[in-house]
């Protein structure tokens, strides 16, 4: 069960997790840019959502090298 609940991150954990402010978090979350779910007035995430998020955001971004 515990694993379970490590599945799903609050916005505290996920802050953690991503090590970013929770405010540049609640930016993402805005725009829609990041997988997200309100569950009353919390947002929460799925940790498979975001990996998978991180990996597909990785190879979308430019290399830092091509913007010079």
């Amino acid at each position: 069960m515990n694993k379970e609940l490590s599945d799903i991150l609050t916005i505290e954990e996920l802050s953690i997790y991503l090590k970013i402010p929770k405010s540049t978090l609640y930016k993402l979350v805005r725009e829609g840019k990041i997988p997200s779910q309100k569950v009353g007035r919390h947002w929460r995430f799925r940790k498979e959502a975001i990996d998978r998020w991180l990996d597909k955001t990785r190879f979308e971004e430019p290399d830092s090298e091509e913007r010079q």
